[in-house]
């Protein structure tokens, strides 16, 4: 009888045990008892999630009076929060950050991100989503994001078109609608004991490092990509891959390029362009830059397309000062590409990954594209990388009704970049036809359907390229650039 007694205490204190939570520190137990073993993601830290929100732009016209008002909405398994109110911007880059306790043994965790305008009586929300807009929905981005793993998936991973950690609403195919599109780009992540972005589980579990460790920098392949980047975009880091001639978006940036242009922003899976800026001395010392405001009127067209556009304007050795000269040359020119964007080194490696700009005093003509490898030089053969415009000419145009310098800049900086992509003289017969730029030519009538920057007649008033939609003796530019056309030929 007593064993009787003793059998059924124990075995109720056990089911007991089952039910009731214990006070240990990072410890969870299960309410239901048929639930598997407890499982701690990270025994090493008590685990937590952090939503970055890193920048925000507006890809429509949100507001005809003003510039848009956001704000941010972050659900983190419906936890909501809400960030502050950028007032009158239509860009954003000084972010918004949250961070949430989550349990030790949860493996997923639901991310959802909106973003809204705050239009005083009523607030609109922006779309930030590839998927379509139908009825209200398609508008937010939803997401699960994997402790063990330290990645996200969902309405954006890690090979998507848009980028991993960037979202926009002109993916759903919306471009001739205005539906309040915008782009984000913001990161998921938890705290890690070694701050190497490795998870503790994937460590231990899968690549066998030591979760104490810092591995950032470390190449057990010896294919010149680190453990910490490979692991990001779902690259196995202990199997060698040929980074140099992998190319998974086509953009002519290689893998191993790449990664070492992450930290500009640059996404294997999603197309990339960047653009070295230098300037050239005035006669009285000053410097003209290319403004904020011209550089981000210059993104938009090609965000929209998702091909992100990067500017080294000091970020990465770019933004040099060039000294002054009245009227630059065409080997003047070709100096300057050498000394201050090669550094004198023809094996550089930024011949393959960058387009060159440089802004003198005055030329002539007033812009042109250039290659300083190429023969000849200048014009617009394959390999052309790099153009120069004349500050004569930014100052003259910007004199136009309503054209704000930052406006023109922006113009002639797309219109230039267009011959970097293999859009030329013929080809088609409306880009840069002198019979095109005045209606007292007749050019000016036969390829008005060419509605391109490209096109003498539209450069200082559309801040894109066509896309052929317009009618006959259009052209479609962005169906036909050539993100290859830079390279230097082999």
């Amino acid at each position: 009888m007593k064993k009787i007694c003793h059998l059924i205490v124990c075995s109720t204190l056990m089911y007991i045990l089952t039910i009731v939570p214990t006070t240990t520190s990072n410890q969870f137990i299960p309410k239901d008892p048929i639930q598997s073993t407890f499982v701690d993601y990270d025994p090493l830290v008590d685990l937590n999630i952090t939503v970055d929100i890193i920048a925000i732009r507006a890809l429509d016209t949100l507001d005809l009076l003003s510039d848009p008002d956001f704000f941010v909405k972050v659900y983190i398994n419906e936890a909501e929060f809400i960030s502050q109110i950028w007032e009158n911007t239509s860009y954003v880059y000084n972010g918004f950050s949250t961070t949430i306790d989550v349990p030790d043994d949860d493996k997923t965790m639901d991310i959802r991100i909106q973003l809204w305008e705050n239009d005083g009586t009523e607030n609109e929300q922006c779309d930030i989503s590839k998927e379509p807009n139908i009825n209200g929905s398609g508008l937010d981005v939803q997401m699960t994001y994997d402790v063990s793993n330290g990645r996200w998936s969902g309405d954006n991973n890690n090979a998507d078109v848009t980028g991993y950690g960037r979202i926009s609403g002109w993916a759903d195919g919306s471009k001739n609608k205005d539906e309040n599109d915008c782009e984000m780009w913001f990161s998921i992540h938890q705290n890690d004991f070694d701050k190497d972005t490795l998870p503790y589980w994937i460590e231990t579990n899968v690549y066998g490092t030591d979760p104490t460790l810092d591995d950032t920098g470390s190449d057990a392949d010896a294919d010149e990509v680190p453990i910490e980047w490979e692991h990001r975009y779902g690259f196995n880091p202990f199997v060698w891959d040929d980074h140099r001639n992998i190319d998974p978006d086509r953009d002519s940036i290689n893998n191993l390029e790449e990664y070492q242009t992450y930290s500009l922003g640059s996404d294997p899976f999603r197309k990339d362009v960047f653009l070295e800026i230098d300037y050239m001395f005035e006669s009285n010392g000053e410097i003209r830059n290319v403004t904020q405001e011209a550089i981000e009127l210059t993104k938009t067209p090609f965000h929209r397309r998702n091909i992100v556009f990067h500017f080294d304007t000091g970020q990465l050795g770019g933004g040099e000062i060039v000294p002054f000269d009245d009227d630059s040359s065409f080997e003047e020119i070709r100096l300057i590409w050498n000394d201050y964007f090669l550094h004198n080194d023809s094996n550089n490696w930024r011949r393959g990954v960058f387009h060159y700009a440089i802004f003198v005093h005055d030329q002539t003509p007033k812009g042109y594209g250039f290659s300083g490898d190429v023969s000849p030089y200048w014009g617009y053969n394959p390999g052309t990388n790099s153009f120069a415009i004349a500050n004569t000419l930014v100052e003259k145009k910007a004199k136009l009704p309503l054209k704000s310098t930052a406006y023109i800049t922006a113009s002639l900086i797309i219109h230039e970049m267009g011959h970097n992509f293999g859009i030329r003289f013929g080809e088609p017969f409306g880009c840069d036809n002198r019979l095109t730029g005045s209606p007292l030519k007749l050019g000016w009538y036969i390829w008005g359907n060419y509605k391109s920057i490209m096109n003498y007649r539209y450069t200082y008033s559309i801040l894109d390229y066509s896309d052929g939609s317009h009618g006959k003796i259009d052209y479609d530019d962005w169906e036909n650039i050539d993100l290859t056309y830079f390279e230097k030929p082999k």
